[in-house]
């Protein structure tokens, strides 16, 4: 989604924020209707990618969510260029925020990513608070909850961000030890090392509707294997048909299959 307040407000005297306008199928219509809604276009379907801050809103329950690990900020460790220029300019600490939250009065560690910030990319803060999260669950004896949401590992922090495949994995191969569930949510996009690591690895892989997920891109394994690939493939639906997702669900249906899944789970 793409607001439009700038111009209307321009052109019609409204306050900025009041309307917005669809990113495929450009309708226009009041931004207030558009969150109760979800973030989805009543018209056409179409899903806007939410931030971290309004998934946690559209998800948890309310006055539940206390954020950890918030002072986290990358390091410009290969002094890659302007890289620490786009950290300084973000508005974000860095592409994922982690916390402990309810969910249908289940208490749960929860990290979204931000794709906001950088393409959702996964470098060493991603890795260590994803990490602590998961370090956290163990110790409160709760679930966690990883909505992705990514480009892929973060090529400004090279073989460092590599390694945040690893290391999250393993973190995640603790928490399956101690008997703990991981429920992973994959939204639009989840690709690169994120789909190579943890975001594959829930007890349960829910999806949105629609969402691109993958390693390389589909341009790029067309390009390589010379061969045209299947409709809609890479789409969330065609790897629920194939064995990869376990459920593809609406975001309006998306807190109660959380609930529905954790209750599986888990014994209050």
């Amino acid at each position: 989604m793409a607001t439009a307040s700038e111009g209307l407000s321009t052109k019609k005297g409204l306050p900025a924020g009041i309307w917005t306008k669809c990113k495929k199928c450009e309708q226009i219509f009041l931004q207030k209707d558009y969150e109760e809604n979800l973030m989805v276009c009543p018209k056409c379907g179409y899903y806007a990618r939410l931030n971290a801050r309004k998934r946690i809103e559209f998800t948890v329950d309310k006055d539940t969510f206390v954020e950890t690990d918030k002072e986290l900020k990358p390091v410009d460790f290969l002094n890659f260029p302007d890289y620490a220029e786009k950290i300084k300019k973000s508005s974000a600490n860095d592409a994922v925020v982690t916390g402990k939250a309810k969910i249908g009065g289940y208490p749960v560690m929860i990290a979204v990513m931000d794709f906001e910030f950088m393409g959702g990319s996964m470098g060493s803060v991603v890795g260590e608070k994803i990490v602590r999260a998961v370090e956290t669950a163990i110790e409160k004896k709760c679930p966690v909850i990883i909505f992705s949401a990514s480009g892929g590992a973060r090529m400004q922090e090279g073989i460092l961000s590599l390694m945040q495949m690893g290391k999250t994995s393993a973190a995640l191969a603790r928490l399956a030890d101690n008997g703990l569930p991981f429920i992973s949510v994959l939204t639009d996009p989840t690709t690169g090392g994120v789909a190579a690591s943890f975001a594959m690895l829930g007890d349960i892989n829910i999806a949105e509707p629609k969402a691109l997920i993958g390693f390389a891109g589909p341009r790029v394994i067309e390009q390589t294997i010379r061969q045209q690939l299947p409709e809609g493939f890479q789409l969330s639906e065609f790897l629920e048909k194939h064995g990869m997702v376990d459920i593809v669900t609406e975001r309006k249906d998306l807190k109660d299959t959380l609930i529905k899944s954790l209750k599986f789970f888990v014994q209050k």
